[in-house]
């Protein structure tokens, strides 16, 4: 069992962060209409210190979601708009050449638009493999290289990726290996009808939405810190390896779930999984994660890291048929 550290004023820390972080929950559920679960992942995941991939179809507001995450937690924010003719230099930056005044020639490194502390990359899986790949190393590590030096990207660094389930003709899915680097794969999906009935009323009006910065970016990074200073029990610990080597084909530890799995999570997953519920009891207001965070998280988790063999396809099995098996021995 992972412990707190004893010090008092870090319980008062982590209540004062986790005051702001319901402050930044109102303020950003008052523009974003009827997707407070989304917020919440978002949520987790930039407490976590990671990266999420937003799936859902036009016009559920995501780019509005990483507009308004980025005024209310102070961190710049950029859009890149993913096309078949992004080049990686588009992403990255490029050298030019410069001559001064003295006639002296001199490459020079113009950052690109991932210089920044909260990306969006919008409809990632419509760029080339080679653009997508631009993002894996500043992804993982935090900076990318150009010409043999090393460019740092600003801290925090976040990205959060949307993917539109429709019209997959042209498109590149994003490989494994790219997939693995996603903390979260958030499903966003359709308002209720009283959320868009608010929606209506406050986005055909001529008031204007005004946001105010919350939590600072040196707040924020604090709180990734004490994030991973919450006790984390036994039994919790358990159940996510439990849970994460049940979803890996060959363990054993279940056949008929070996046979409908073609492949499964690694290792990164179980390091997500507890981060992302060490995330979710602070934002909670909670000093330690339960079993109920890790059924909670399960799926986001784990979901777009693994996947069902042909056979279960052809039989009809859906991710969250298999999620919910998954998580049924956990209840």
């Amino acid at each position: 069992m992972t412990t707190l550290d004893s010090e008092p004023q870090l319980v008062d820390r982590l209540d004062e962060i986790g005051a702001k972080i319901q402050d930044v929950r109102e303020a950003t559920a008052s523009v974003i209409f009827g997707q407070d679960r989304v917020i919440d992942l978002a949520l987790v995941t930039l407490l976590s210190g990671g990266h999420a991939l937003l799936i859902g179809v036009p016009g559920l507001a995501k780019t509005s979601l990483v507009e308004t995450l980025g005024a209310v937690l102070g961190l710049e924010n950029k859009r890149i708009q993913f096309t078949p003719d992004l080049m990686p230099s588009d992403i990255i930056g490029s050298e030019v050449l410069e001559e001064d005044s003295g006639g002296r020639r001199d490459f020079r490194f113009v950052k690109g638009p991932i210089f920044t502390q909260l990306l969006m990359a919008d409809e990632i899986n419509r760029a080339s493999p080679k653009t997508q790949s631009a993002l894996l190393q500043a992804m993982q590590e935090h900076h990318v290289t150009m010409a043999g030096v090393r460019h740092d990207v600003p801290q925090p660094f976040h990205v959060l990726a949307t993917q539109n389930p429709l019209e997959q003709e042209g498109t590149y899915p994003l490989p494994e290996a790219q997939l693995d680097r996603f903390l979260l794969q958030i499903d966003v999906s359709y308002p209720d009808a009283e959320a868009e009935r608010r929606m209506l009323f406050a986005t055909t009006g001529t008031e204007e939405r005004k946001l105010r910065t919350i939590l600072s970016a040196d707040e924020l990074m604090m709180a990734q810190r004490l994030v991973r200073q919450l006790p984390v029990g036994d039994q919790v610990v358990d159940a996510i390896l439990t849970l994460v080597r049940s979803a890996r084909p060959g363990t054993g530890i279940d056949q008929a779930l070996d046979e409908m799995i073609a492949w499964g999570p690694g290792p990164r997953a179980s390091q997500a999984l507890m981060l992302a519920v060490r995330a979710k009891a602070m934002m909670e207001g909670r000093l330690a994660p339960s079993v109920d965070d890790v059924i909670d998280l399960a799926e986001p988790v784990l979901k777009h890291r693994m996947s069902l063999t042909f056979a279960a396809r052809a039989e009809g099995v859906e991710m969250s048929d298999m999620m919910a098996r998954l998580i049924e021995p956990l209840k």
